[in-house]
């Protein structure tokens, strides 16, 4: 018996095989489909229900318009001509996996439609990758200067650190194959670079603590304005020190770009008590500091204590999650989806792990993208072990179940 449908993949390799003119009357040829199928549709159901009077245009549009929105088929031929084209999704193309380390590395990143060229410099972007059939997400500093001339026709680079018990970030590093198709967020943060800058500023950073730094200093290299800048930056060796050659050779070119390099092995762990030899006039500069809590913790006892804390701004990469919760039976009322949760898994994660669309920012608690409202239990805020019961938004990214609960997504 002969088949009616043809399969998408089988779609997708015919996609490949032909011309951009091809594509584009076969994507217009698809819409326009999509649009008779959906309105034939759409009136066939209206009349069925007796509600399709002259009256009920406008609404039929509107009908049409939604329907034609969710689902598949409209994208799957966009994804014929570009598969950055989809309007349901912000997607990107990697283009490149840099190393800068022996376990760090900078992926290149195409943006499809939709991103925003003129984020500013030190936001993060959020990036999902499938892995396993199922979307990972994280969110990682844009190591690159924002380029308004490309109007989304640029890249950007986001420079991640493989750590030991980081799944993502180790496969980002050493398994990401150029060419892969990767979701993005858009970009949100408010560790950023005014425009224009102070005129004397101090960037403290260690480890991968770089990256949202570094996309201040290649921005303010690119406007050719370097004011009065002290960075001191702190690795374990020269080995590790992420954009040590670009960072050297940009204090070269402006005089007004002052780096301080420490190295652990050689010259001890650079804390607060060293700060005042490395920048003596610390207290009149505007400070940008990013790296490890242990650092970040110091560093905001040190400016509080000399009453600058308006002076000081903090990015921090993860929540200090020290409470624990009892876990329970988790429903997310809209998707249908349940899950047996332990005490130490955060709503958001386990949204995602059931193939939920969750909504996310900076994943430690400090933006509230990710709140949702809870219908019925208790969650626990696994920083400081605050309880939240029904009728209440929780921030799923750190909070866990206390018990069975539900959720409105």
């Amino acid at each position: 018996m002969r088949t009616l449908i043809t399969p998408l993949a089988t779609l997708r390799d015919r996609g490949r095989a032909m011309s951009v003119p091809q594509k584009l009357a076969t994507a217009a040829a698809g819409a326009a489909a999509a649009a008779l199928g959906a309105t034939a549709l759409e009136v066939r159901r209206r009349v069925a229900d007796s509600d399709a009077s002259p009256g009920s245009g406008i609404d039929l549009v509107r009908s049409v318009v939604a329907r034609m929105t969710t689902p598949l088929l409209p994208d799957d031929y966009l994804h014929m001509i570009n598969p950055l084209w989809s309007a349901r999704e912000l997607r990107g193309k990697v283009v490149e996996v840099r190393p800068e380390t022996h376990d760090a590395a900078t992926l290149v990143i195409t943006p499809g439609w939709g991103f925003q060229a003129s984020y500013q410099p030190g936001q993060y972007v959020g990036i999902g990758v499938s892995l396993d059939g199922k979307w990972h997400w994280r969110s990682y500093s844009i190591s690159s200067a924002p380029d308004r001339a490309a109007r989304g026709r640029g890249t950007i680079t986001i420079t991640v650190k493989a750590m030991p018990e980081g799944f993502m970030s180790e496969h980002l590093v050493r398994g990401l194959a150029p060419g892969t198709i990767v979701r993005l967020a858009l970009p949100q943060g408010d560790f950023v670079l005014p425009d224009p800058p102070p005129a004397k500023l101090l960037f403290w950073t260690g480890g991968s603590g770089i990256t949202p730094v570094m996309s201040m200093l290649r921005t303010l290299h690119r406007r050719g304005t370097m004011p009065d800048v002290v960075h001191i930056h702190a690795a374990p060796n020269r080995g590790q020190a992420i954009f040590r050659d670009e960072r050297v050779a940009l204090a070269g070119t402006h005089p007004t770009l002052r780096l301080v390099e420490n190295f652990d092995d050689e010259h001890g762990i650079l804390d607060v008590s060293k700060l005042e030899a490395a920048c003596p006039d610390w207290r009149d500069r505007q400070t940008w500091v990013c790296g490890p809590a242990p650092m970040l913790e110091a560093a905001e006892r040190h400016w509080e204590s000399a009453g600058l804390g308006q002076a000081l701004h903090l990015e921090r990469f993860s929540a200090a999650l020290t409470a624990s919760a009892e876990g329970g039976h988790v429903v997310f009322a809209k998707s249908g989806r349940e899950a047996d949760l332990d005490g130490a898994t955060t709503i958001l994660e386990a949204g995602e792990a059931a193939g939920i669309t969750m909504p996310f920012g900076c994943r430690m608690g400090i933006c509230h993208t990710c709140v949702i409202p809870l219908k019925k239990g208790m969650v626990k805020d696994l920083r400081n072990g605050a309880e939240y019961q029904e009728n209440q938004g929780v921030q799923t990214c750190v909070t866990a179940a206390a018990g069975d609960c539900v959720l409105e997504i």
